[in-house]
């Protein structure tokens, strides 16, 4: 009778796990260092940091009196009253938001790991996502000025994930928390059902989209067909500092972040390089909305959420590329650490897109 000796592996067991909680551990610490540090950097911004900044700060401080009469979303008015009978100042509240964008943001990462079928590795998927955001001109602009979008822009994303899996409760979960914040996260739901298309249907949707866009041809049959949505679009905070009409600029810059992943894929172990490129279908979808009425002033904003969840997409990339350095996570680590000092950099001279 042969008996197999395993002593030494059993031995080694008690080890592995602690070795797994203590870099659990650490991860956590790190994560919760990087909130502090941007919770404290955009909850002490200045008045003049963030074209919106004033207005918050003043619907807060007038939410002191009660509930007042506001255009704001209901989700959004109720949070900021519940953060002013807690007794918060403009800052706490500043960076109570902040707070919240980061919760969304984490809650959509965690959607996508599961979207993309993996069982271990999720703080170094989290980690790579808040750097490349932390980075992103598009999360600053998210932070400080579209504040209200910008919390409910990974909802969105996180909605269409769950909409692509046939996940309905979800989907139904994530968009109505989404536009409890926003009322425009309505528009990206209003397309959710071409993820029921195939994906070369898809595709080609997408493109002919661009093309009307870009042509023109969007501008002109809305205007025609629909004057009063053209009339809605067009008044919409209209300014001189910000070009209205057709932006060929935005429109190819927004193609480029599609192309991007397909692009690197061949870098990317399957499965995860048939996920990470079946997820940006759910990119080209937040694209719909910009490409049907993104013609007015500030048309970015309509872009802000499929530009968020590029961060994602490349995180994931990043995670499981065939580079082992490239997903080493004491690298990715390092880079989130050097991303708070680009994120500072990015706030305080505010550069946005």
């Amino acid at each position: 009778m042969t008996m197999t000796v395993t002593t030494g592996d059993a031995a080694l067991r008690p080890r592995r796990r602690a070795d797994t909680a203590m870099a659990t551990g650490l991860n956590l610490l790190l994560l919760l260092a990087v909130a502090i540090f941007g919770c404290w950097l955009i909850g002490t911004r200045p008045f003049d940091v963030g074209t919106d900044t004033s207005a918050y700060a003043g619907l807060y401080q007038r939410l002191g009196t009660g509930m007042v009469e506001t255009r704001l979303e209901p989700g959004f008015v109720y949070l900021s009253y519940v953060l002013r009978q807690l007794g918060l100042g403009v800052v706490g509240y500043q960076a109570a938001l902040f707070a919240l964008l980061l919760g969304a943001a984490t809650v959509a990462t965690r959607r996508y790991f599961h979207y993309l079928g993996d069982t271990r590795g999720y703080f170094t998927l989290l980690s790579a996502a808040l750097m490349l955001l932390l980075i992103s001109p598009m999360f600053v602009n998210a932070s400080i000025n579209a504040i209200r979008q910008g919390i409910a822009a990974p909802l969105v994303f996180a909605a269409l994930l769950s909409f692509h899996q046939r996940d309905w409760w979800k989907f139904a979960l994530y968009g109505t928390l989404a536009s409890s914040f926003h009322y425009s996260s309505l528009l990206y739901l209003a397309f959710a059902p071409v993820l029921l298309l195939r994906p070369d249907v898809q595709r080609y949707l997408a493109a002919a989209a661009f093309l009307c866009y870009v042509s023109g041809l969007s501008l002109i049959v809305v205007r025609t067909a629909l004057p009063s949505l053209y009339q809605t679009v067009m008044e919409y905070t209209a300014t001189t500092r910000f070009e209205s009409g057709v932006r060929i600029d935005f429109a190819v810059f927004s193609i480029f972040w599609y192309a991007l992943p397909h692009l690197l894929a061949p870098l990317v172990p399957r499965p995860y390089r048939e996920r990470i490129k079946n997820s940006t279908a759910v990119y080209l979808v937040m694209l719909l909305p910009f490409f049907s009425i993104g013609w007015g002033f500030f048309s970015n904003r309509y872009l802000l959420p499929g530009w968020l969840a590029v961060s994602l997409i490349l995180a994931a990339v990043l995670c499981h590329s065939r580079i082992a350095l490239l997903r080493n996570p004491l690298l990715v680590r390092i880079g989130l650490v050097a991303s708070c000092a680009v994120f500072y950099v990015l706030v305080t001279n505010v550069i946005v897109i």
